[in-house]
């Protein structure tokens, strides 16, 4: 029987990262290796407790033996992902996710990861996107092509051209990676064996990676300034489209929407793009691109950890 397992580096209060626990030991994750970014005590010890979870403090002492804590968050995700990884093989298979991220199957995870030849090495989880709302609705990932554009303009007349695929986070997705392979090296959203990106990759079709990139306007603005700064909107990404025809990074749109209209245009580009309405499901309805998911975290939560909620 095929055992899978995940990674992350977490830094959220105790009852989301429970959230994220219990729903992945609910989809039968058989390993979870959660890193703990703040150096939490209490959340330690109640991950601690739970004998399918191994959490780590990743305090001073941490990364001081391994050279010093990185200043980026990514470094440190990268970093304990790979740590994961070396770790001695509990699992078939390994993905590093984050704690905003849950995966959604049509079948159970190991029936998908079974079902992939052995020269598959590596299978890509690709995301859809939250609306905000009450949690059950999200975007779908529409695939680079000729129409890419024309849907995404079509659906977001007034930002479309700015916002890559409809998604304000990554639409790169994640990777699960068999495990034992020499010399792997983890990214963010791919791995390295040495030189080559990606081993023997397949596109894992029938996962879904639902991403709760925002809760409500409240949750998204609190989270603004952060993601402006070092997150996914801050200044060296890349634009959605070449800047010939009429690119620009997310940066530099929040920056400009902000200097000319403050937070009340912010407020705007965030219920043209991410509010859960009417409208916005019957124009991703029209595209097959509406996503109806329930993920039922706070039962789960209770269900696992029924002493803590």
């Amino acid at each position: 029987m095929i055992k899978w397992g995940l990674c992350a580096t977490i830094k959220a209060p105790l009852s989301d990262v429970l959230s994220f626990v219990a729903y992945h030991l609910d989809q039968g994750a058989h390993r979870l290796y959660i890193y703990l970014d703040d150096a939490d005590d209490e959340t330690f010890r109640v991950l601690k407790a739970h004998p399918k979870v191994r959490p780590t403090l990743c305090d001073a002492a941490w990364w001081d033996k391994r050279g010093g804590r990185p200043v980026k968050h990514q470094v440190r995700q990268a970093r304990n992902a790979t740590h994961a990884y070396r770790r001695r093989a509990e699992v078939d298979w390994l993905t590093h996710i984050d704690v905003d991220e849950f995966l959604w199957p049509g079948r159970t995870v190991e029936d998908h990861l079974a079902c992939l030849p052995d020269a598959v090495l590596c299978a890509r989880l690709r995301p859809i996107e939250a609306l905000a709302g009450d949690g059950t609705a999200f975007k779908a990932f529409l695939p680079a092509g000729p129409e890419r554009d024309r849907v995404v303009d079509a659906l977001y007349p007034t930002y479309g051209r700015y916002i890559k695929g409809g998604f304000l986070s990554h639409v790169a997705g994640k990777l699960f990676v068999r495990t034992g392979l020499p010399d792997i090296q983890w990214r963010i959203h791919n791995v390295f064996q040495g030189d080559a990106m990606n081993p023997g990759e397949k596109e894992l079709t029938d996962v879904s990676l639902c991403h709760v990139h925002t809760k409500s306007w409240e949750d998204w603005i609190a989270a603004y300034r952060y993601r402006l700064a070092k997150g996914s909107y801050r200044s060296d990404l890349a634009p959605s489209r070449p800047r010939e025809k009429g690119g620009r990074t997310l940066h530099e749109l929040f920056s400009d929407i902000e200097a000319r209209e403050g937070e009340a245009g912010l407020r705007a580009f965030f219920e043209e793009v991410c509010e859960d309405t009417a409208d916005l499901h019957r124009r991703l309805d029209a595209y097959g691109l509406l996503r109806l998911c329930d993920l039922q975290l706070d039962a789960k939560r209770q269900r696992h950890f029924p002493e803590i909620t």
